[in-house]
Formats: C-alpha cells, sequence, structure tokens
C-alpha cells in the first residue's frame, strides 16, 4: 500500500480509502465486515461512510452502514488502527427523513452525537458536510439554479464554529467538504483564515475517467491552497469495470438493484467507456486497473475512494495501488477525454 497524511496534518492514511455505502443494503454486515478484515490485512486504515448511508437512502435504512462498523470496530477493537470519516447530510427532499434543519448549529451537533454512537467510537478523525446546504450546481447539475426558490443566508462562519467546537471538545479532529465548488470551498477557506478557525482539509467530489469536471476549476483550488480530493464513484457506479459492455455484470451489481441510478449510463459514457476498455485491454491491464490507477496518480488525490461488494472486487481496486501507467496509455486516455470529454458530469 502507498500513504499519504490529510493535508496539513499528521493523519497518515492509504492511498486507497474504503468506501462503506452498499453495506445494509447490497451488503449484509457479516460481508461488510469481511471487506473491512480484508482492507486492514492489505494496508488500507481509511474508512468513509456517512450518517445517509446505505445507498439509496430511507428512512428504515439510514445510519444502518455505521452501525456496521461501529459493530465491527467493538468486535475487533481496532479503533486505533483506523481512519474514519464520515458526513452530515445536507438538505434536500432525498434526506427529509433525516432532517430538515440543514446545518444549524443544533443539526450539526446532534448528526455528530448520533453518528459517534453508531461508529461506536469517541472521535471521528474526519467530518465533513456531505454537499451545500444552499441551492447550487451539485451531483453532476448542468445549469446553475437561478430561479431557486430557497431562501438561504450565508453561513459558512457559523458552520465553522459549530464545527471547530465539535473539534476543542474532541469529537471530531480534522473538517471537510463533499459534492462542493470553488466558490463555496473558497468561501471556507476565507472565514477559516479571517477568523482563526480550522477550515477543510479535503473535498470529497466525483472524480473519473467519465467525470473530470475537477480538473477545469477545483483542482487549482486542490493544488494553491493545499485541500486533497477524496475521490468518489472512480469506478463510476461499476462502469469502469467494463461488465455491462461485457455483459457479465451480476443481478446484485449496483445498476442491476438501482438501474435509477444512471448517471454513468448514456450513450455517450458507454461509447467513451468501450474506448478506454480497448486502451486497457490493449495494455495488458483490466479497464478497472487503469481507470483507478488513473486517479491514484494525480498530484492532487489525497486518495482513492473504492466500494465494492464481494472480495474479488475489492482485491482487483486495491491492487491498482501497484499499477503505474506509462506515458503512452495516459496519452491515449487523453485522447479519448479529449474527443468525448466529460460524458457523465
Amino acid at each position: 500500500m502507498k500513504y499519504t497524511t490529510l493535508p496539513n496534518t499528521n493523519i497518515k492514511v492509504s492511498k486507497i480509502c474504503l468506501g462503506s455505502m452498499t453495506w445494509g443494503n447490497q451488503n449484509t454486515e457479516t460481508e461488510g465486515h469481511a471487506q473491512l478484515d480484508y482492507a486492514l490485512d492489505h494496508g488500507v486504515n481509511f474508512i468513509d461512510t456517512a450518517e445517509l448511508y446505505p445507498v439509496p437512502a430511507t428512512a428504515e435504512t439510514s445510519g444502518r452502514t455505521s452501525e456496521i462498523i461501529g459493530s465491527w470496530l467493538k468486535k475487533t477493537g481496532k479503533r486505533d488502527q483506523v481512519v474514519i470519516a464520515s458526513k452530515i447530510a445536507g438538505p434536500g427532499d432525498y434526506t427529509a427523513h433525516i432532517r430538515t434543519t440543514g446545518f444549524s448549529p443544533k443539526s450539526i451537533k446532534e448528526a455528530i452525537d448520533l453518528e459517534l454512537k453508531r461508529l461506536e467510537t469517541d472521535y471521528i478523525d474526519l467530518y465533513q458536510l456531505h454537499w451545500p446546504e444552499r441551492d447550487t450546481n451539485k451531483f453532476g447539475m448542468r445549469n446553475f439554479p437561478y430561479n431557486s426558490p430557497q431562501q438561504w443566508e450565508e453561513n459558512f462562519k457559523e458552520v465553522l464554529e459549530t464545527l471547530n467546537n465539535a473539534v476543542k471538545s474532541g469529537k471530531i479532529r480534522e473538517i471537510g467538504v463533499s459534492n462542493e465548488n470553488s466558490w463555496g470551498t473558497m468561501r471556507y477557506l476565507q472565514e477559516a483564515r479571517n477568523h482563526n478557525l480550522q477550515g477543510p482539509i479535503t473535498i470529497q467530489n466525483a472524480y473519473s475517467l467519465l467525470n473530470r469536471l475537477f480538473e477545469y476549476e477545483l483542482v487549482e483550488v486542490s493544488l494553491r491552497e493545499n485541500i486533497g480530493l477524496l475521490a468518489y464513484s472512480p469506478m463510476a457506479f461499476g462502469v469502469l469495470s467494463g461488465k455491462y459492455i461485457k455483459g457479465t455484470a451480476d443481478k446484485n451489481s449496483r445498476l442491476g438493484k438501482h438501474p435509477r441510478f444512471a448517471r454513468y449510463s448514456s450513450d455517450q459514457s458507454t461509447e467513451a467507456t468501450k474506448q478506454y476498455l480497448e486502451v486497457a485491454e490493449n495494455n495488458g491491464l483490466t479497464l478497472a486497473q487503469m481507470s483507478l490507477a488513473f486517479i491514484n496518480q494525480q498530484r492532487f488525490v489525497t486518495s482513492t475512494i473504492i466500494g465494492a461488494t464481494n472480495l474479488n472486487q475489492l482485491k482487483e481496486n486495491i491492487d491498482s495501488i501497484y499499477v503505474d501507467l506509462s506515458d503512452a496509455v495516459l496519452e491515449e486516455i487523453n485522447r479519448i477525454h479529449h474527443t468525448i470529454p466529460n460524458p457523465a458530469p
């Protein structure tokens, strides 16, 4: 395994982060524990969860993923061997079953306390805002919501102050954002500087061969402000394994069980995936290896969040850390990207 540190800290994390959002839905508690055991045995010490998980989010399952991690921590006693990241859900119809009060101080405090209880731990290493509280471009939205009826008052300073109080109390160690854009990220960093507050050190956004929008603006923020990307959906819901093109996906696959998750299933995405698959196979790689290795090699990526529904997938994903793409392969990847740029924003 390769390691780095969370930016501006001495917290050592693996370059591969174990995502968990299928546990409690596609995966059982036993399977979640098996993935945790395998990952830790192979050098992965970074685990990502959220109060919302598993996905799809429902009132009946909300928080179940973190409970599975908590039961593993209690069973193994290995809390000191792992770095845990979690998130508070932003407002919206999708999360109304959790709360409707956004990132108010009361909401943040309650969310942290409930998550600590589910995880059966005294602290969370990295606590993230799952998506912006305000209406803005997120989750692949192409057009800015100019006519949004939302009444939002800027509260970056208040949110940071609440999170800083949680740091001071020992409940969380570091702060991150997720599904954020360049303006929101810079506003948090600006308020942190102006008021001597601890600000975000990571941003968890989608990043894959089918969605490289992070490179357009946020990469400059990341490099100049030293805020590391935690890349999620690097396999594009499994599309970049090639299994849907080859017809080898089983019925328990993400899109097999939840076909409405169609972000990476457009005709353009399928055509780009076919071309990436050809490059991978021509160079003796699986598409999964090439897709993940491309992300692992980026300077601005702190860790790549992988997700798997079985141990074979998990092994292939973790092993991508040992793959170094040649300049020739990178040139081919960029050629396809220039022809079909960001088919799944």
